[in-house]
């Protein structure tokens, strides 16, 4: 039978924010402009602006062949990102947490090597290691594989700018639940793959998703490092954000900003699907909390 919550426990929880009216006035007030004029005003503007001419030239400006492409190149760019950053995010997490070794710490530091790079000069260092002027680029393209102007420069360049995001979410989720569990089920004569499977990957589930979540966001708008090393080739090797840049360097501004719409309703897509994350934890975690008062 579950026990109620202590009645300190409950004041705790329902404690009033004591905070004078006028500050809370003043900190309210200042979100709701800073969300009026950074996030709703310009995505006003865009849809505004992409449906400048009427419904019918924003059908034709996202559904022509080069629009099209561009969107399944970016589809596809984070189809395959996403799991494999999950894959080496989880990996590179497991081995600093649960392990010490020399040259953990430069590793960790490492880590934060896609943030400190500019994406351009992430793109321009792919360049020189594999185009088609360099020892081993030529030497792939003897063997017919291209990595730069192609979509696989672009899937690597992407993954790139994006792999701190899984890795970074699941360190600190990690460290604070400790090895406890794990060792205590590799006592009782559980193996790797069964500790990983039934103890590890529940506990870090939420950050999982959540750090995938945040490389899916990011490999869609991703722009600098893919502007260097896609070359521009509309139809081929376009994704959403440059081909929102040549529309716009062509002075078709309709076009461009009802192709941009894709890329906001993606985004709508990506803090749903977030949100609807976080509530269903939230609910999960909240079910666990009471089973502890029995």
């Amino acid at each position: 039978m579950l026990k109620e919550p202590t009645s300190e426990t409950a004041t705790i929880v329902n404690k009033r924010v004591s905070d004078p009216l006028p500050v809370r006035v003043v900190l309210i007030g200042l979100m709701l402009l800073f969300f009026i004029g950074f996030i709703f005003l310009p995505l006003g503007l865009v849809f505004a602006q992409a449906f400048q001419k009427g419904w019918a030239f924003y059908l034709e400006s996202i559904t022509e062949s080069y629009a099209i492409e561009s969107v399944k190149l970016t589809l596809t760019t984070v189809a395959i990102v996403v799991p494999l950053n999950a894959f080496f995010g989880v990996t590179a997490a497991w081995a600093i947490t649960k392990f010490n070794f020399a040259g953990k710490a430069a590793l960790k530091t490492l880590l934060d090597l896609p943030f400190a790079v500019s994406p351009v000069i992430a793109g321009l260092i792919f360049v020189l290691l594999v185009g088609s002027r360099t020892p081993f680029g030529s030497w792939l393209g003897e063997h017919g594989l291209k990595i730069i102007f192609s979509t696989p420069g672009i899937v690597i360049a992407t993954l790139f700018v994006t792999f701190p995001f899984v890795v970074r979410e699941l360190i600190p989720l990690m460290e604070a639940q400790g090895r406890d569990e794990e060792e205590a089920a590799l006592t009782l004569g559980a193996r790797g793959w069964q500790i990983f499977g039934k103890i590890t990957l529940p506990n870090i589930s939420a950050g999982l998703l959540y750090g995938m979540i945040l490389c899916g966001a990011r490999s869609i708008g991703e722009f600098g490092a893919v502007s260097v090393v896609s070359g521009h080739i509309r139809g081929q090797t376009n994704t959403i954000p440059l081909h929102v840049e040549i529309l716009y360097s062509e002075y078709n501004f309709a076009a461009s900003f009802a192709v941009a719409s894709i890329l906001v309703f993606l985004a709508l897509l990506t803090v749903t699907l977030k949100v609807a994350m976080e509530k269903q934890f939230q609910k999960n975690s909240f079910h666990h909390q009471d089973l502890t008062w029995v």
